[in-house]
């Protein structure tokens, strides 16, 4: 992603999400005439896929995106995100403890006329590619029971009723949502979902492992590619594994027997300094770096100040993957030859330790927040990242967050003068 690419500001959600539905529809040529100026067609993408961190308003913007068709001919999105899973509620039978079931809003279009469409076999396809638990659907008691087959004593035997996790309880909501995509991406005119022309996708795989994100990415870009009828797709994510896979796998021909290449664009979403304002940044074709949004994403932090306990856990994920790169597994290593490379790496210990976790709620101190700059700012001397321009400003990447960072700096300087260094070169995750 070139740290030139072409930044994009919005005031308002809504406005960005009639910039995202063009983006997908396109633009129709018009010819030149005395009184207006001619533009040329541009064709629109099968999907956009977004990147941003929690807290930036990926849900808020998904619900304006499907809001817009309330103007027009009626809803025209299918969309996945946190209420889609309260359509979706638990009774754990308190009095009895016996029979814990889902109860689902049936009345929602979401479950319009899935009954009689054999849909469990089409959940299951998907489901137990993750997962060993089953499940019956009710569709007339609006409830879903789960069970699990398992083998004591050398016998089969099936404990119904069960309480699945939180984890499989997302995950069977997700599968449930892909089997319906299914309908949606292959409904003719006159079948259940043809009204759906946009699907909205938002941070899937919040409680899945990267063994399972990577085939729930997997079964989503099958899915995408396999599309005949037209629908497009905005996917965000704050999970740069997950966003990077989508990246990939959308590009190139839609299969062995269909020629036609993807459309897709993807941006990074930022909000600067918690403003009413956004920015959106074309990464273009370039590999998309979860490691280096992330720095950006730290920088811009330190600069406003906001700086809150997920900023030194990312700062530390970020050293710890920096030091794997070069063999070692210290967070040291990456300060090699700074007088304060010892205190470095013990402050973030502290600040970032699951053992620490009463931080998380408490404010960050003045003299903490000057550390987490200090670090950063000794860090970026050292490894030349490029840097996406997320709030929209030039500067050069290693260029200092605040003034209060200069001292160290000065000693990084002469400790490169008189230590031995370790390599330079940015790792790629």
């Amino acid at each position: 992603m070139s740290a030139a690419s072409k930044v994009e500001k919005f005031r308002s959600l809504k406005s960005l999400a009639a910039k995202l539905r063009k983006d997908l529809r396109g633009v129709r040529g018009r010819k030149k005439t005395a009184k207006r100026k001619g533009t040329s067609p541009i064709k629109g993408n099968d999907c956009v896929l977004l990147f941003a961190h929690n807290g930036v308003g990926k849900t808020r913007l998904s619900t304006e995106f499907k809001d817009i068709a309330k103007n027009g001919s009626g809803a025209d999105t299918l969309y996945f995100n946190a209420y889609t899973e309260d359509l979706f509620d638990w009774d754990n039978d308190f009095e009895e403890d016996l029979e814990r079931l889902i109860k689902f809003k049936s009345h929602s279009q979401f479950f319009t006329d899935l009954d009689g469409m054999g849909l469990d076999d089409q959940i299951r396809a998907h489901l137990h590619r993750h997962a060993d638990f089953n499940f019956n659907i009710n569709f007339a008691e609006e409830e879903i029971r789960f069970f699990r087959d398992v083998v004591e004593d050398g016998k089969s035997k099936r404990v119904e009723d069960i309480k699945i996790s939180r984890g499989e309880e997302n995950l069977f909501i997700w599968c449930f949502f892909l089997a319906i995509l299914q309908l949606a991406t292959e409904a003719e005119k006159g079948q259940p979902y043809d009204w759906v022309k946009y699907v909205y996708i938002d941070d899937p795989i919040s409680s899945l492992d990267e063994h399972n994100t990577i085939a729930v990415a997997s079964d989503l870009a099958r899915i995408i590619k396999g599309t005949k009828n037209g629908v497009k797709f905005v996917i965000s994510s704050h999970h740069g594994l997950f966003f990077n896979l989508m990246f990939n796998e959308l590009k190139g021909k839609r299969g062995p027997d269909d020629n036609n290449e993807i459309r897709r664009k993807a941006y990074i979403l930022h909000r600067p300094n918690d403003t009413p304002s956004y920015t959106l940044q074309d990464t273009a074709e370039s590999p998309f770096l979860h490691h280096v949004a992330a720095l950006a994403e730290l920088k811009a932090v330190s600069k406003t100040g906001k700086i809150s306990q997920s900023h030194f856990n990312m700062l530390r994920s970020i050293l710890e993957k920096t030091a794997i790169f070069f063999g070692s597994q210290h967070i040291s290593t990456c300060f090699n030859g700074l007088p304060k490379k010892a205190l470095y790496a013990r402050f973030l210990n502290v600040r970032s330790h699951a053992k620490y976790s009463v931080f998380e709620a408490a404010p960050i101190h003045a003299a903490d927040k000057k550390m987490f700059r200090e670090i950063l700012a000794a860090f970026l001397d050292r490894y030349n990242f490029v840097l996406p321009d997320i709030l929209g400003n030039t500067q050069p990447s290693n260029a200092s967050p605040t003034t209060a960072v200069a001292p160290v700096k000065a000693a990084a300087v002469a400790a490169k003068k008189t230590a031995p260094q370790a390599p330079t070169t940015a790792p790629t995750t």
